[in-house]
């Protein structure tokens, strides 16, 4: 079964193969087939228009020195290409996957927020922690820290996180300590602790990926 991809991971994922290697964004997405069968067409593909490259070098100063024969050698640049250009394709059909598949898990993550605001009994409480790590429960309370490497990544999280709980109507405390960020749920119509926080806080830990 294939690993859920949120919106975030999946458009890195979809920017990496398309402007930067192909595969390589299919391969931090956890698409690991993928991933390397367009890394290795991307790369096979690289060395032959490199090794075009070199011949046509090596031809052209042999003709201006007269000692080189003229072969011809544009089948290699060809098939480089070709190689290339499929890489890329298919890195391109995996990437629309990732997408489709991110803003799928979003709306059924997204279905949990439009059930009825019912506090979550004591047994259920241990078992929907236990699926978070790095969550932890103060009374009607659930929080966690996130540490990023600088203030502007913290920040990008925190608007993240605030067009999420904007969009969904459900608004953590958050606390912003320079690349720290913490984050705070309870769902105060209800009482306590309900579906939704442990949904959003899911969501969350998605976005800080």
């Amino acid at each position: 079964m294939r690993e859920k991809t949120s919106q975030a991971k999946a458009r890195n994922a979809a920017l990496l193969n398309l402007f930067a290697t192909p595969g390589l964004g299919s391969l931090t997405a956890g698409r690991w087939f993928e991933g390397a069968g367009q890394l290795v067409l991307a790369l096979a593909g690289f060395v032959l228009i490199m090794w075009w490259f070199v011949q046509e070098m090596h031809q052209l100063y042999g003709q201006i020195n007269g000692d080189v024969p003229v072969r011809p050698i544009g089948s290699i640049l060809m098939w480089g290409a070709i190689l290339f250009a499929l890489a890329w394709v298919w890195s391109l059909v995996t990437s629309l996957s990732l997408l489709r598949g991110a803003a799928n898990v979003s709306a059924e993550s997204l279905k949990l927020f439009g059930a009825s605001l019912v506090k979550m009994d004591e047994s259920r409480l241990g078992p929907a922690l236990a699926s978070l790590p790095g969550w932890k429960r103060d009374g009607q309370i659930i929080s966690r820290a996130y540490e990023f490497k600088d203030f502007p990544a913290a920040m990008k999280f925190v608007n993240a996180v605030a067009a999420m709980a904007e969009q969904v109507q459900h608004h953590p405390d958050i606390d912003v300590r320079w690349n720290k960020v913490t984050l705070a749920l309870s769902t105060h119509d209800a009482g306590g602790l309900t579906e939704k926080d442990f949904a959003l806080a899911r969501e969350c830990d998605a976005q800080a990926r």
